[in-house]
C-alpha cells in the first residue's frame, strides 16, 4: 500500500472511531442530532448515517445550498442573509435553531461556508466556513475557520471539524 493509501486508511478509521464516540454519546442521552449543511452539501449527514445503527441518534439532515433553501426549509430570515452574507456567524446560528425547532432534535450542527474554487473574496476568502453547534434552545456555539486546500479538502475538513465539535459539546456536558 502506498503512503496515500495508508493516509486515506488512518482518515477512515479515524472517522469511524469519532462517529463511533458520536453516537455512543448521543444514544446514551437518549438525544437525537440534526444536521444544516450549505457547503458541506450532505456530507456531514453522510457521514454520520455511514455507520450501522445511526438510526438510534440520527434524526434528519437538511441540505440547504441555495439562500432560498435556508430561508424555505429553516426559516433562516431572507434579510438576515442579505445583511450578514450566506457566509456569516448569524446565518450559521438561524440555520441550527431552525434545523432544531423543525426537527425535534436535542442537538444540532449547521454549515455555510466557501469550498472553492470560486465566490471567495478578500474578506471571505475560499475555503473560509461558519459553523453553529447548539443543545436545544439555550446553548450555542460558533466558530469560523479557514481551510486550506481545494474543494475537496475543504469539504472534508469541514465536516471532521463538525462531528469533533459536536462530539466535544456531547463530552463538556454543556
Amino acid at each position: 500500500m502506498d503512503s496515500l493509501g495508508l493516509d486515506r486508511l488512518v482518515e477512515v478509521q479515524a472517522l469511524e472511531t469519532l462517529l463511533g464516540a458520536l453516537a455512543q454519546g448521543l444514544k446514551g442521552r437518549g438525544w437525537r442530532l440534526v444536521t444544516a449543511e450549505s457547503c458541506t452539501g450532505g456530507l456531514v449527514a453522510a457521514a454520520c448515517t455511514s455507520i450501522a445503527g445511526s438510526s438510534d441518534w440520527f434524526e434528519r439532515g437538511y441540505v440547504t445550498y441555495s439562500n432560498q433553501a435556508k430561508s424555505d426549509a429553516l426559516g433562516v430570515p431572507p434579510a438576515l442573509i442579505e445583511r450578514h452574507g450566506a457566509v456569516s456567524r448569524e446565518v450559521a446560528m438561524a440555520m441550527v435553531m431552525g434545523a432544531l425547532q423543525r426537527s425535534g432534535a436535542q442537538v444540532g450542527v449547521a454549515t455555510t461556508g466557501i469550498a472553492g474554487p470560486g465566490g471567495g473574496s478578500p474578506r471571505k476568502p475560499v475555503g473560509t466556513v461558519w459553523f453553529a453547534w447548539a443543545r436545544g434552545h439555550d446553548f450555542v456555539e460558533t466558530e469560523c475557520r479557514r481551510f486550506p486546500g481545494d474543494r475537496t479538502q475543504v469539504r472534508a475538513a469541514a465536516t471532521r471539524h463538525a462531528l469533533q465539535r459536536v462530539r466535544a459539546l456531547l463530552e463538556s456536558g454543556a
